[in-house]
């Protein structure tokens, strides 16, 4: 083996020495007596007596179930081995301070005066409103309903408590629910998106209650005379379209309508008896009326009795529609009276406080 030289290095400063020194032999000396304040010390320096011990009791004790369940509780409970220390190296402050609770602060003379105050009667706030809350405790657990007894409908009063507070019209929306929050009622806040229609299609309509298996007489009724109402303005719509479409044309036999278009078609054309076509032609230098001639043709009396029937006719509608209208205004002087009732209450109203405004200036004028 060849014989290593021993390196040299400076040792002048405490940075170069302590880190070219060799202290393992310290690192082990100490770790060795941290082993034993852990671990205990070792097993040649501990006596015999301490070591081992003479079994004189039996290890089976024979114990009832409540003495066991009393031993177990009496033992620490196995959630709290983890808090517990691994090793036993004892604390190395042999004396802490203690921080003393309030009563044991508290002045000699301060808890003679308590004492004395207790003695007559004298109480503080605190310990007054404690009492009161011990008697409501108790009370509370006396009125307390027994287990299986349902004398008492616990809903019925949450809910009537819930309706005095939605009904009150002068709190806002966030009042009711800042009071309702402290009776032991559910307060849900729905988002906006749940309120809004989402889709142009309309909502899903229930069904009549005549609609039903077994509607009432008053249900049933009711649904045939919606039915009854929706065919009457059925048929109405439909006689309507017939008399503005079908009804505004006379009914002609096949021959006549046939004629009738051979006439039609033919108009411009030159007629069969050989008239001259240039003869009708007007020059362009020729004079022309703008109105044409009109021959002064008397009416007959079939279409003068129609004409007296049809002034007539118009006279009755007048009278009937200005006699309608009359009817209409007699049923609307009710509510036109309630009008003028609001009106005239509304003017006497500002007049009264015109007349307060203008006396209190006067008063401080």
């Amino acid at each position: 083996m060849a014989i290593t030289k021993k390196k040299r290095v400076s040792k002048k400063l405490k940075e170069s020495w302590r880190k070219h020194v060799n202290i393992a032999d310290v690192e082990d000396f100490l770790e060795d007596k941290r082993l034993e304040e852990r671990l205990g010390p070792p097993l040649a320096t501990i006596s015999n007596d301490e070591l081992f011990v003479v079994d004189t009791i039996s290890s089976l004790e024979l114990l009832s179930r409540s003495e066991r369940r009393k031993l177990r509780a009496s033992k620490p409970l196995k959630c709290f081995s983890a808090l517990q220390p691994l090793t036993k190296v004892p604390d190395p402050i042999k004396k802490r301070n203690r921080v003393r609770t309030k009563e044991e602060r508290k002045n000699d003379l301060i808890k003679k005066k308590d004492l004395e105050n207790k003695s007559k009667g004298i109480l503080k706030a605190k310990e007054i409103q404690a009492a009161a809350n011990r008697k409501l405790d108790e009370l509370q657990r006396r009125n307390k309903p027994k287990r299986g007894e349902f004398s008492v409908d616990i809903w019925q009063e949450v809910a009537e408590k819930k309706f005095k507070i939605e009904q009150d019209e002068w709190a806002s929306n966030n009042t009711k629910k800042h009071n309702l929050r402290g009776t032991g009622v559910s307060v849900k806040s729905t988002r906006k998106s749940v309120t809004e229609k989402k889709s142009p299609l309309p909502t899903i309509e229930p069904p009549h209650p005549g609609m039903s298996y077994n509607p009432s007489y008053e249900d049933h009724q009711d649904l045939l005379r919606i039915v009854a109402d929706e065919e009457i303005k059925l048929i109405k719509e439909e006689e309507h379209l017939t008399r503005c479409t079908r009804g505004m044309f006379q009914k002609v036999s096949e021959e006549k309508r046939d004629q009738s278009w051979l006439v039609e078609m033919s108009e411009g054309l030159p007629s069969k008896e050989g008239t001259n076509v240039d003869e009708n032609e007007a020059s362009d230098n020729e004079y022309k009326m703008i109105n044409p001639p009109v021959k002064n043709v008397k009416k007959t009396v079939q279409q003068r009795r129609k004409q007296k029937e049809q002034l007539k006719l118009q006279h009755e509608r007048r009278a009937l529609k200005l006699e309608k209208k009359k009817i209409t205004d007699i049923h609307r002087l009710k509510m036109l009276n309630k009008e003028v009732d609001k009106i005239e209450k509304k003017q006497h109203g500002l007049r009264e406080k015109r007349k307060n405004k203008a006396e209190l200036k006067k008063k401080t004028d």
